[in-house]
């Protein structure tokens, strides 16, 4: 009898372990994901959906780890330190460079604004640039977006001195008066033009080229081939903290600000420094074309700076950094 129970309870726990893993998550244990990121007014959705815990619904518990230097993401992912992150396609190109197996699973927001170069009254144009001394992060949306402006009036890194400084440092640099021109990220570019006086000004910003600096969604292909349920229901999650950002703006921006460390009133001002994209357009941004606001097209103009640069020695091939599948079951 105890031998035949024993074998009964066996056979019945195989046969309920095997089910379980065809239901979806929600109908089991709540799965987590360990995702890095950063304070970013386009991460807002997250922020709201961790918040409110709107993954939960998709049979999910999200730790969102916010690191202060974006370029330690990709490492903590090779890691195992984090499941997946949210980068900038600029570094998802050094990493597929690099020989990683990062690719884009969802496209987050593109910088309308947040990312600019800022500089005192004296500089009124990029031509003034040069012999100045100008302070940013290198190997980061920073170096990109100065690089890009170099390069599209005719000039180069050869033609500035540049002095590594992070974009939290920005502002209080350009006020001691020690520097001319930085280059930085939303809440500091609004930090620097709001010192005391009126004395710098935004010169250049990633307006002028939109989808040039586009936040993704990122795993290695390994986390996706284990963990596609997961992954589906934190995008879901996001899309759930879009939607509530647009449905309750006041109350959704109390959260953001509290993640930014500023107050609603600002949050909603730096929201309109990123463009969120909907689910609706996103497979448009993994289709080839040489616009800006698609990932190839941006990609190849990234790709060929960086490697100008010298930051990356050769091309890769940026087609095998996206994995559409779960933007496109979305889209169905």
């Amino acid at each position: 009898m105890n031998l035949a129970f024993s074998f009964r309870k066996a056979v019945l726990g195989t046969c309920l372990a095997s089910i379980a893993t065809l239901l979806p998550l929600s109908a089991n244990a709540l799965e987590k994901l360990k995702v890095g990121t950063v304070v970013w007014v386009g991460q807002a959705p997250f922020y709201v959906a961790d918040k409110l815990d709107l993954f939960k619904a998709h049979g999910l518990k999200v730790d969102l780890q916010l690191f202060s230097d974006p370029t330690m993401i990709p490492t903590a992912m090779v890691g195992d330190a984090i499941d997946g992150g949210t980068l900038t396609y600029d570094q998802v190109v050094m990493s597929a460079a690099r020989g990683l197996k990062h690719k884009v699973v969802m496209p987050i927001d593109y910088s309308n604004g947040g990312d600019a170069i800022v500089a005192d009254r004296s500089v009124t144009s990029i031509a003034d640039f040069k012999g100045k001394k100008i302070g940013f992060s290198p190997l980061s949306t920073s170096d990109f977006l100065l690089a890009y402006a170099l390069k599209s009036h005719g000039l180069s890194d050869k033609d500035i001195t540049p002095v590594n400084m992070s974009p939290e440092n920005v502002p209080s640099a350009m006020a001691s008066g020690n520097l001319p021109i930085g280059v930085t990220y939303e809440p500091n570019v609004s930090q620097t033009v709001n010192l005391p006086g009126s004395n710098f000004h935004v010169i250049y910003s990633s307006k002028e080229a939109p989808g040039l600096i586009t936040d993704v969604l990122v795993f290695d292909e390994k986390v996706i081939a284990k963990r596609p349920a997961a992954i589906k229901a934190l995008i879901q999650g996001y899309l759930d903290g879009l939607a509530y950002i647009k449905s309750h703006p006041d109350e959704s921006a109390k959260i953001i600000a509290g993640v930014l460390g500023t107050d609603a009133a600002d949050a909603k001002l730096q929201l309109a420094t990123v463009y969120n994209i909907p689910l609706d357009e996103m497979g448009k941004n993994f289709e080839p074309s040489e616009s800006t606001t698609s990932l190839l097209g941006s990609g190849q103009l990234i790709a060929d700076l960086l490697k100008t640069n010298g930051q990356i020695s050769a091309v890769p091939d940026l087609g095998a950094t996206l994995d559409t599948q779960f933007i496109e079951a979305l889209n169905r």
